[in-house]
């Protein structure tokens, strides 16, 4: 069988994947019946739900004819390591790595990173824009996260906080 669609064979590959791992996931809880469910249920159901759609879409890849075979272009590997490097950044400026004695730098800090290195995964770089966004965002989260939601997690750098 020869694969008539690349786009839609990885994307079906990449659901299956993401599927099963959510599926697998939530073994780990109390799964429950479908009249009393526990916590594990819906992430179960969606995990199969979300493998079962990339199965189809691979098949349909595998079977369907499609117009030159829609081959998958060059990956854009410089917008693919921005926004990694962008998440990732996130993440430990939020938490900090207590392990290697790195302090949490806060909500603030964070999405200011975040907002910065995510810009440079696009064409052109305006720093006035995202200068801007980054106010904006750090704004709506700090009213949305800990104002509205009452999250309890670092604004600031624990330097400065204590």
């Amino acid at each position: 069988m020869s694969m008539k669609s690349q786009k839609d064979f990885f994307s079906g590959l990449l659901f299956m994947a993401v599927g099963v791992a959510f599926a697998w996931g939530a073994t780990n809880y109390s799964v429950g019946t479908a009249a009393r469910m526990g916590p594990g249920y819906f992430p179960l159901v969606l995990g199969i739900l979300l493998a079962v759609l990339g199965a189809v879409i691979t098949f349909k890849a595998l079977v369907v004819e499609t117009e030159d075979g829609e081959k998958m272009g060059p990956w854009a590997w410089k917008p693919l390591f921005f926004i990694i490097a962008a998440n990732l950044v996130f993440g430990l400026l939020l938490g900090g790595l207590p392990s290697l004695h790195i302090p949490a730098m806060g909500l603030i800090a964070a999405i200011y990173a975040l907002t910065f290195i995510a810009s440079l995964a696009g064409e052109e770089f305006k720093l006035k824009e995202v200068v801007i966004l980054a106010t904006v965002l750090a704004c709506l989260s700090y009213v949305a996260f800990i104002l509205l939601l009452k999250l309890q997690f670092a604004v600031w750098p624990t330097f400065i906080t204590g």
